[in-house]
């Protein structure tokens, strides 16, 4: 990613909701909450704003499913297809990335949640004429995140 675009990045992510972007492209917040209601009120930030909950996978009750322990760690998967259809028809691979995929885990006895910050698309899949949903879909993940660790 070149200097202006992470740049960019970071002062959208800081404007829309103080989710700090980290140099692998990901928008990182801290919860004060456990992962189990950090991820619940996200589930109920996503819902709240029209947006389509795909899943949401606890990753720590899969692992006790095989009788291993790990930190508690959810993945909730959402949506817009209004966001997500434009980047998919500039270059379908997106859909890969897409739809949102936001990790909440433990670490080091704190809550986080992350995401692959959405403007990192353009890059990856050298996206064209869907600047406004990138843009869109990046401040919606960050007022989402905030929400979630509010």
């Amino acid at each position: 990613m070149n200097k202006t675009v992470a740049a960019a990045s970071i002062a959208v992510a800081s404007v829309v909701g103080g989710a700090a972007h980290a140099a692998d492209d990901w928008m990182i917040q801290a919860s004060p909450h456990s992962v189990s209601v950090t991820a619940d009120k996200l589930v109920a930030a996503v819902e709240n704003a029209g947006a389509t909950l795909f899943a949401r996978i606890d990753h720590q009750a899969g692992a006790k499913k095989i009788d291993q322990e790990m930190p508690g760690a959810t993945l909730v998967i959402f949506g817009n297809p209004a966001l997500g259809t434009p980047i998919m028809k500039s270059n379908i691979k997106a859909g890969l990335d897409l739809p949102i995929r936001v990790l909440v885990w433990e670490e080091g006895g704190s809550t986080k949640l992350g995401a692959l910050a959405p403007d990192s698309l353009k890059l990856r899949y050298q996206i064209e004429g869907a600047d406004g949903a990138l843009t869109k879909m990046n401040g919606a993940l960050g007022k989402l995140m905030s929400a979630a660790a509010n």
